[in-house]
C-alpha cells in the first residue's frame, strides 16, 4: 500500500525534516503545506532544503510524486463577491503551483471552494473563469487536483457531477486531476460500503486516470452530514473495516493514500494507523495509549 500523511515543515530542516517525519512513521508517502495554510507568508524554496529531501526520497525508493502538495485555504476561486479574494485566488494559486514544481513534487491538492453569498452556478462558473485567466502561467508537470468536498455551508465540488463540471469548462483540462477524501464524500452522502460502486461512478463521470490522491479520514458525522470533521481510523462513523478496503482495493494501487487524522493528546498517531491499514487490524487500545499520560522515567 502506497500510505501516508500530513507532517509538519519546520526550520531547520524543513522539506528533509518533512521527509524524514514521514518515513519514522513508517510511510511511503507525504503530503505537506509549503507555508503556512492561514497566510501568505512564503519562504524561499531556495532555503527550504530540497536536494537533501529528493535525495531522501531517493534513498527509500519514493519517486517525488508520493511527496503531495497541498495549496493553502485561503486560496477561494469560487468566490465572486469579493474582487481582492478573487485576486488573491490567482495570484496565490499561481506562485504554488511554481513553488511545487521548484520542489519537484506533482501534485497539488487544492479545494475548490466557496460561492458564500451567491449560488453553487455562480461557484462552477468563477471557479472556471478564474482558472482559465491564470491556465497561461500554470507550470508544465504539476497536475492541481481539486479535492471532492463535503458540502459544509456554500461549498461547492461535493458532488462528481460538480468537478465534472468544472473540468469541462476549463480550456487545457489535461492539467487537472481529482483528489477523493474519504470523510468528505461520507458526509455528501456517498456510500462507502461499496467503494468499488464509487470507482465505478467515478469512472463514468469523472474518469478514474484522473483520480491521483485519495485523503484516508475517519468521519465523526454519519454519512450525509455535510459537516466535514475528521476522526481517528475506526473511531468515527466509516469504520476501520471500510478504510482498510479503500486502502487495499487494487484498483487504486498505485495511488497515494494521505491521513489527515486528528492528534490524540497532541500525539500524531500516523505510525500506528500505517501499522494497522498494512497489517488489516483494527487495535483501538494502540490509539486510546495515545491518550494516556506519558510514565515519567528516571
Amino acid at each position: 500500500m502506497i500510505l501516508g500523511c500530513h507532517v509538519k515543515m519546520t526550520a531547520p530542516d524543513f522539506l528533509e525534516g518533512s521527509v524524514k517525519e514521514a518515513l519514522g512513521y513508517g510511510a511511503n508517502a507525504l503530503m505537506l503545506y509549503t507555508g503556512a495554510p492561514q497566510n501568505t507568508v512564503r519562504r524561499e524554496i531556495s532555503t527550504m532544503h530540497v536536494k537533501e529531501a529528493q535525495a531522501l526520497m531517493a534513498e527509500n525508493h519514493l519517486p517525488m510524486d508520493r511527496m503531495i502538495i497541498h495549496a493553502p485555504y485561503i486560496i477561494n476561486p469560487a468566490n465572486s463577491v469579493k474582487p481582492e479574494v478573487m485576486d488573491l485566488a490567482r495570484t496565490f494559486l499561481i506562485q504554488e503551483v511554481k513553488r511545487t514544481a521548484e520542489i519537484g513534487a506533482s501534485y497539488l491538492v487544492l479545494h475548490p471552494g466557496s460561492y458564500t453569498t451567491t449560488d453553487p452556478e455562480t461557484g462552477i462558473s468563477t471557479v472556471i473563469s478564474q482558472l482559465n485567466e491564470i491556465d497561461s502561467e500554470l507550470t508544465d508537470g504539476v497536475t492541481i487536483c481539486l479535492e471532492t468536498m463535503a458540502g459544509k455551508g456554500s461549498e461547492i465540488g461535493s458532488s462528481f457531477e460538480q468537478l465534472a463540471e468544472i473540468l469541462s469548462g476549463l480550456s487545457h483540462p489535461e492539467r487537472y486531476g481529482i483528489c477523493l477524501d474519504t470523510c468528505h464524500i461520507s458526509d455528501a452522502g456517498y456510500d462507502l460500503t461499496d467503494f468499488d460502486a464509487i470507482l465505478d461512478s467515478f469512472d463514468h463521470i469523472l474518469g478514474l486516470s484522473r483520480l491521483h490522491v485519495i485523503h484516508l479520514n475517519d468521519s465523526k458525522n454519519p454519512r450525509g452530514a455535510h459537516k466535514d470533521r475528521h476522526a481517528n481510523l475506526g473511531q468515527g462513523m466509516i469504520g476501520f473495516d471500510l478504510l482498510h478496503s479503500v486502502a487495499e482495493n487494487p484498483r487504486t494501487a498505485s495511488i497515494a493514500k494521505i491521513l489527515e487524522t486528528p492528534y490524540i493528546n497532541s500525539r500524531p498517531p500516523y505510525a500506528i494507523e500505517i501499522d494497522m491499514l498494512r497489517k488489516g487490524v483494527y487495535e483501538p487500545e494502540r490509539l486510546e495509549a495515545l491518550n494516556q499520560k506519558e510514565t515519567e522515567t528516571k
